[in-house]
């Protein structure tokens, strides 16, 4: 392997559910990988567990602050949430979402999840078989459970489906996806106006009622934005693979159907396994190091791959299959690490495991309607995913 190499997609590329083999050989053979891009600049790609843990979660050398990609100063008006924010802004927008999604605060969730789910699983079996699982099911859920979450009236709801899912659309091209965004930060913009004056009983409401004064009408949009941006196409795309992997694995599908002990391990090391967050959002060095043995220069970004650490050999044995009673499961690096962990990943699990049982339970005859090497894989994506999901039953 070259010293230096052309950028290259290793990070976002897979074979069906794997990584391709070249990323676990940059892991063993240069576990700082360096990559040039255009302007002769150089990208640093961390790919073991050890590493990546140690990056992201040193947030006083390694900067995520959105200026050091437009460079312009520090937090920028971002597309990340506080993905991209540091502190001590990051630390301030955090503290009023932190409570929000505790498991206690989840839990007043809990039954409208199951109602969702139970909703379009009727919907379903009403259109009959076959059907795409992902248009169907995979896609509508995460966002009606940000709606849940938002407060978002009932009657907007279809229209917020619409402005959620379009943007993860680039069918049409870059400009309509923009353009939804910017459509969808309109919206969020106009109801946090409307729970301003109203507040309702969702987290928007919430927020304004305990901390109105402190939050701006753009900042609190911003900030449902992000909420959005994670939380939508991360549990599409879980619910769907996750969802793949059962159906060519019927054990542990008959498992999930009759042992409530059993989802809530399995759904952990899918996480890990399927890790459809592929990339973490970059860091950029703040200062001229020493790191893995390499000089990093002020400014660097630092590409922390999730999908290589999470199938790191140093995990333990068998890294490459899913075994729910893994020890080091929980360990996993699906959500990040760090302050910047998904603040959205005790709602995810709570999806999953409500999803996945309830699936297989009303559907036990469920199957793929194509051999599962038809079924269409994205090719390229940081959040790695399915076209299409043909199922019968």
């Amino acid at each position: 392997m070259s010293e230096q190499s052309e950028f290259p997609l290793v990070q976002f590329m897979r074979e069906k559910f794997d990584p391709v083999g070249e990323l676990a050989r940059i892991r063993a053979e240069q576990p700082i990988f360096p990559m040039e891009i255009p302007g002769d600049q150089t990208v640093w790609l961390v790919t073991r567990h050890e590493d990546v843990r140690a990056v992201l979660g040193d947030h006083e050398r390694f900067s995520n602050d959105f200026g050091n990609i437009i460079g312009l100063g520090s937090n920028q008006d971002d597309p990340g949430g506080l993905g991209f924010r540091d502190p001590p802004e990051h630390t301030r927008l955090r503290k009023y979402l932190t409570p929000e999604f505790t498991m206690r605060r989840l839990r007043r969730l809990e039954p409208r999840i199951e109602a969702i789910v139970g909703e379009y699983l009727d919907r379903l079996e009403a259109s009959g078989s076959p059907a795409d699982l992902v248009e169907s099911f995979c896609l509508p859920i995460p966002s009606l459970v940000v709606c849940e979450l938002l407060g978002v009236p009932y009657e907007e709801r279809a229209d917020f489906l619409r402005l959620s899912t379009d943007r993860f659309d680039f069918s049409a091209g870059p400009e309509a996806s923009i353009q939804a965004i910017n459509d969808a930060m309109e919206y969020l913009t106009d109801l946090v106006k409307r729970e301003r004056a109203d507040p309702g009983d969702g987290l928007l409401g919430t927020l304004l009622r305990e901390h109105g004064d402190e939050l701006d009408d753009r900042t609190l949009a911003s900030m449902a934005d992000g909420l959005l941006t994670g939380g939508h196409d991360t549990s599409t795309s879980m619910l769907a693979l996750g969802t793949l992997w059962l159906l060519d694995n019927p054990e542990a599908a008959a498992r999930v159907r009759q042992d409530d002990a059993y989802v809530p391990l399995l759904v952990e090391e899918l996480l890990r396994y399927m890790s459809v967050v592929q990339v973490a959002f970059p860091r950029f060095a703040r200062e001229d190091m020493d790191f893995l043995g390499r000089r990093i220069s002020k400014g660097q970004m630092v590409l922390c791959s999730l999908s290589g650490a999470n199938r790191d050999p140093a995990l333990g044995p068998d890294i490459d299959r899913v075994l729910p009673e893994r020890e080091t499961s929980s360990s996993h690096l699906a959500f990040g690490h760090g302050i910047h962990r998904c603040i959205g990943a005790p709602l995810a699990q709570m999806e999953m495991r409500i999803a996945f049982p309830a699936l297989l339970r009303r559907f036990p005859a469920l199957r793929l309607a194509v051999p599962l090497e038809e079924v269409p894989f994205r090719k390229l994506a940081i959040v790695y995913g399915l076209e299409a999901l043909p199922v019968a039953w």
